[in-house]
């Protein structure tokens, strides 16, 4: 990699910021040469390979339920073929059909570690469970019929498959083929009915006797058959069309849920007419009239206990007068009825029974119920019907996820402090017993490391969760919303002008995991920035700031539009016109053409705020509109509790803020940070005074490319600045294909009008909640030829200028257009001075050039190590008056991680630098470019992070044409390079970071986190750390069946199906009808045989057990026989002797 060439000369001449001379420049260059060859590079390629790991949330789009009651194991379908297994807390799995189509059925075959799925598109799966990733081992695809309903008996390998046509067919689980016995719909019910009779909605055998299977049409009949016979033995006829059936236990009587919302229980015996008809939610009608209809009966289950009454468990059946009533599951027991609600629509609920057996007393103790975006549990022994508390990490979706970030590898103890603060916000009420749901085993846990995923939603909420060895768990939640006061009635709308919905919606979270400072940036332009404290605290008034940001020239105040305003001589801090008002109900002024000027979107709370253990409110700063202009959003954010400063930039400008002092430092424009040294010729602003779109076709212009979520000088930051969109300060070839990344994946509104679309709501009129753009209404296209937004930031302890010979506090400021900026930090020393002094802050001068936006920043020393920005250690600030004192006195200085003074002077320091096109490192402080890689010609980076690996460090890269990349540092070899996921949406662009030991994760649905790996060792390590769902377990034994029922025959019937439905008897089915495909093998199956041999072993284990216990128990028998035999034998030889010489006439 090591070539000195006159690129690199000219490099190193164009990283400067002012211009040096080429012979220089090249004296300069052999310096690098000998740095370089210091820094050892230990990652190689084969240190990386990527693959997924584990999938948390709740699943996307639920469409079927299953459950195993001996293995204790709940599988979930979705509409997108996923298949999601859920064991006790911590055992969770993904799999997925290759097809995508969704699933409508699940059926396990309990205690067996294999699972059956049919999907839309007429197909069924058989999935090896016993392996710790899930195989397809067999599936059959219909090819004339269509599948609309399947019923697998407990411990039977024979399959029933209904379907649109009404036929019922039978398949072999084992190996996957059809019988050639079938049930024909004509068959089945004769001359009962002149018409079809609609798709098969059910199939079950009766309880008591297999050979009798119950058949249900939609129409409205049902029909008992008798398999044997091969003929209709009953059939039940009802006027309303069938949605689900049940059986009592012992198999003389069934239940129907019907579409008017009735309930029909039928004696087997009795098809006439139903033995009971039930409207449970129908009003009580007098003179014998009809109860009004009601909506359908989706789902029945009846469910019977030894002890007392039936459990009647039914979904729907509201009157249809009950409009705007949440979706309920009605509990009906005894005389009494329970009507549950439930936050959203019920896909599918289960009760949870003792007994796989169903022809014993159920015995229920629970129902899990699946709604549209929860997963509920209901305890059915607790009076009152409590809810379980859910331990799976199903709330990820609680509020639509706008912004995430992942931090591996964090300080120890941060994980147990922030679950003791988050302990006391939990709900009360729930029920005392624990989770049933507990199948499987845990993995092996190999990584030691605390990891910390950070998710920002759009009700303002931030929500820390624990992600160590691939589990999640919540932690703590904060709503950052209750600093500000919300409308109270419709007509008082404060900041609708602004955000359409939610206001307080999350774009950029910047956390220091060390001091554990928290600073966010939200939609409506604020940023608050937090402390953690585990003490509570009453806050009389919250510290806020407002920082009035200009785009270039205000036009008002400087009406010659010429005459650019000069750069704020060092050490004065801000511009004289930029100093924000700070009157605390803000001072909603106007200019003097009555447009609204110095005001918030958002009012800051003025009663006291009472602040809980965890997050506190430090400081509330707001963008302010100017002129009629609104604030606009965002773009960048950092923030460094060494130096007690917060910064934040957005298209117009950057804002520097000291949260200690609680004052504005620094407010330019982004022009003016350049001062004289502006590479770019710039237009200026248009006078303008009122805020209508100039022309019809710059108004077409905007619409056409925003709408897509292109905006035509704005910047990718993906992550960062999740309202932002993307970059694109390209010619108009790379603008096109930008485009063709992201036409049609956001909504495109052709009514609404430029000012209407000025800041959509992060959820509004986007489907599945992915953003839109932020769309400026406001700026002509001239205008917005010369905004370059702020789209990097970074603090650290560099050298600022060339000839700095020691390293000295700055901020590193990164925009869209490609440069990087140096801000020099003086501050003052530390103590109460720091209060009381202010920081000096001037730009230094230093420019540096690449292509494309700029993403992110890193330094590192003369080892080729990371030098991580200076931290204050977290204390603990709310601490009574003596301690106060005395921690004044030992007060800790920052933990600075600057090269130590002795190092070499020269070339001291590495600054990487990433950009949407290209990377560089560069030398420090002579500003030499050493090495550069252009990442992407074609496409573009959406995220870039500088990771530690391996005790070494790596940049990786996610680009928009679904490239992860991973380069070496500092010499920026391409290590890895794989195709894995191409930009779909907006979402996985805004949600998707990296972080240290290879790992990184992406909002893969709008309820579901994907985590992935780059590390090999992580990637060999997986098959450990994985849970095991199948775990050998004993089957109950079947009820007894006691001794009159035996000696009459009035216990269940078995039923020999291999006799009736295989081969011999039946014959084969036709080829047509289904083509049998065999599952994908490879070493994922051979590792489930291993797997599953092992359970086989373990399972001869506990026979081999038993069997020995069984023979010692015989062994004891034949020992206690032979006793008694012995002493029998004793007195028949003493009965003997004493009997011997006796004559017959002596007895």
């Amino acid at each position: 990699m090591r070539k000195f060439n006159i690129r690199k000369v000219l490099d190193g001449l164009t990283a400067g910021s002012s211009s040096s001379s080429s012979a220089s420049s090249s004296s300069q260059q052999p310096q690098p040469a000998t740095r370089e060859n210091d820094i050892p590079e230990t990652l190689q390629s084969e240190h990386f390979q990527l693959c997924k790991t584990v999938r948390h949330g709740f699943p996307y789009q639920p469409s079927a339920l299953a459950f195993d009651p001996v293995q204790k194991i709940l599988a979930i379908g979705t509409q997108t073929g996923a298949l999601r297994l859920f064991g006790r807390p911590g055992v969770e799995c993904y799999c997925q059909h290759d097809s995508g189509a969704a699933v409508i059925q699940l059926q396990f075959l309990i205690n067996e570690g294999a699972l059956v799925s049919a999907l839309a598109d007429d197909t069924l799966h058989l999935w090896n469970l016993r392996q710790k990733r899930p195989a397809i081992l067999h599936s059959l695809k219909f090819n004339r019929e269509r599948i609309t309903f399947c019923h697998l008996p407990f411990q039977s390998k024979w399959l029933y498959v209904g379907t649109e046509r009404g036929n019922i067919h039978i398949v072999n689980v084992e190996s996957f083929s059809l019988s050639g016995y079938v049930i024909m719909w004509n068959k089945a019910i004769e001359l009962s009915s002149k018409s079809h009779p609609g798709p098969v909605v059910h199939i079950s055998d009766n309880p008591m006797d297999e050979g009798k299977l119950l058949m249900g049409f939609e129409s409205g009949t049902v029909v008992l058959w008798d398999l044997k016979s091969k003929k209709a033995e009953y059939r039940y006829t009802h006027d309303e069309a069938i949605h689900s059936v049940a059986w009592h236990h012992e198999g003389k009587q069934f239940i129907c849920s019907h579409s008017d919302g009735t309930l029909t229980i039928w004696n087997v015996r009795n098809p006439t007419k139903p033995l009971q008809t039930i409207t449970p939610h129908g009003k009580q009608v007098k003179d014998g009239k009809k109860p009004e209809p009601c909506k359908p009966i989706l789902k029945v289950e009846y469910k019977t206990t030894r002890a007392g009454e039936p459990f009647i468990i039914l979904s729907g059946g509201l009157s249809y007068d009950t409009v705007g009533r949440r979706p309920c599951l009605t509990v009906m027991h005894g005389k009494s009825t329970a009507v549950l609600e439930m936050d959203y629509s019920i896909v599918d609920f289960l009760t949870l029974c003792e007994t796989p057996y169903p022809n014993d007393f159920q015995e229920p103790y629970a129902v899990v119920v699946l709604l549209e975006k929860d997963l509920v549990l209901i305890d059915l022994a607790q009076n009152g019907y409590p809810i379980f508390e859910n331990p799976y990490p199903l709330s990820i979706h609680e509020s639509p996820v706008t912004c995430c970030e992942y931090f591996a590898d964090c300080p120890v103890d941060l994980i147990p402090v922030l679950y003791s603060v988050g302990a006391r916000q939990k709900r009360q009420g729930y029920s005392k017993k624990e989770w049933p749901i507990n199948g499987g085993n845990w993995g092996l846990v190999t990584q030691s490391y605390p990891e910390i995923i950070i998710t920002g939603h759009a009700d303002g909420s931030i929500k820390f969760w624990d992600a160590s060895a691939i589990t999640l768990q919540v932690l703590y939640k904060l709503k950052t919303a209750k600093v500000f006061e919300k409308s109270r009635n419709k007509d008082d709308k404060p900041s609708t002008d602004i955000v359409d919905e939610d206001p307080y919606a999350i774009q950029i979270i910047s956390w220091c995991a060390e001091s554990r400072m928290l600073c966010i940036a939200g939609v409506s332009a604020h940023v608050i920035v937090y402390r953690f404290s585990k003490q509570e605290i009453n806050t009389e008034v919250i510290p806020m700031l407002e920082v009035r940001l200009l785009y270039e020239i205000n036009y008002i105040e400087s009406p010659d539009p010429e005459q650019l305003p000069p750069l704020p001589t060092p050490g004065t801090g801000s511009n004289p016109q930029s100093i924000a008002p700070q009157s605390h109900p803000s001072t909603s002024s106007s200019s003097s053409d009555g447009l609204r000027d110095n005001v918030p979107c958002l009012k800051v709370k003025n009663s006291p705020l009472k602040q809980s253990p965890g997050y506190q409110v430090e400081l509330v700063i707001q963008l302010v509109w100017v002129s009629g202009e609104p604030p606009q959003q965002i773009t960048s954010l950092a923030i460094n509790s060494a130096y007690g400063l917060v910064v934040f930039g957005n298209c117009n400008g950057i804002a520097l803020v000291d949260y200690l002092q609680k004052t504005t430092l620094l407010n330019l424009g982004t022009v003016e940070l350049y001062g004289s040294n502006d590479p770019y010729r710039r237009e200026p602003r248009s006078p303008r005074k009122s805020r209508q779109p100039s022309g019809a076709q710059n108004k077409n212009k905007e619409v056409g490319e925003e709408g897509m979520g292109i905006s035509p000088h704005s910047g990718m930051l993906a992550v960062a600045s999740c309202m932002c969109g993307l970059a694109s300060l390209y010619s108009e070839s790379v603008k096109q294909l930008r485009t063709s990344y992201i036409t049609g994946l956001c909504d495109i509104n052709e009514g609404t009008t430029v000012q209407e679309d000025r800041c959509k709501s992060p959820t509004s009129d986007v489907k599945d909640n992915s953003f839109s753009r932020s769309r400026s209404s406001s700026v002509t296209s001239i205008d917005k030829e010369s905004r370059e937004a702020i789209s990097a930031l970074h603090f650290c302890e560099t050298f600022t200028r060339k000839a700095d010979t020691t390293p000295s506090p700055c901020l590193w400021v990164g925009t869209t257009l490609g440069t990087v900026l140096v801000i020099a930090l003086n501050l003052p020393p530390g103590g109460e001075q720091r209060l009381l002094q202010p920081v000096i802050v001037s730009p230094s001068g230093t420019i540096l050039r690449l292509k494309g936006a700029i993403l992110r920043m890193a330094f590192l020393d003369t080892t080729g190590s990371l030098v991580p920005p200076a931290y204050e250690p977290w204390r603990e600030q709310n601490v009574p008056e003596d301690k106060d004192e005395k921690d004044k006195l030992k007060k800790r200085r920052p933990v600075s991680v600057s090269p130590s003074s002795s190092q070499e002077i020269s070339e001291n320091q590495y600054a990487v630098i990433c950009s949407e096109k290209q990377a560089k490192v560069i030398s420090l402080p002579s500003q030499n470019c050493t090495y550069k890689q252009n990442i992407t010609e074609t496409s573009f980076v959406l995220r870039g992070d500088i990771v530690a690996l391996s005790n070494s460090i790596c940049l990786a890269c996610f680009c928009a044409n679904g490239h992860i990349m991973t380069f070496s540092l500092p010499s920026l070899r391409p290590l890895l390079d794989v195709y894995y996921l191409p930009l779909t949406n907006m979402r996985i662009a805004r949600t998707f970071c990296f972080t240290n030991n290879g790992q990184a994760l992406y909002l893969v649905s709008p309820t579901e986190i994907q985590r992935i790996t780059y590390s090999q060792e992580t990637c060999e390590n997986l098959q450990e750390m994985l849970g095991e769902l199948f775990t050998p377990v004993e089957t109950p034994e079947a009820p007894n069946r006691g001794f009159f029922k035996g000696l009459f025959g009035g216990g269940a019937q078995s039923l020999d199906r291999e006799e009736l439905f295989g081969e011999s008897a039946a014959g084969k089915a036709s080829r047509s009808l289904a083509q049998h495909i065999p599952g994908p093998g490879g070493i994922e199956g051979v590792k489930g045989a291993a797997s599953g041999i092992v359970c086989e072993l373990a399972r001869a284990r506990i026979a081999l057990d038993e069997r020995g216990q069984k023979l010692g128990e015989l062994e004891e028998r034949t020992a206690a026989m032979l006793a008694s035999a012995d002493s029998f034998s004793k007195h028949a030889h003493e009965m003997m002797l004493k009997c011997k010489d006796k004559k017959w006439y002596q007895f």
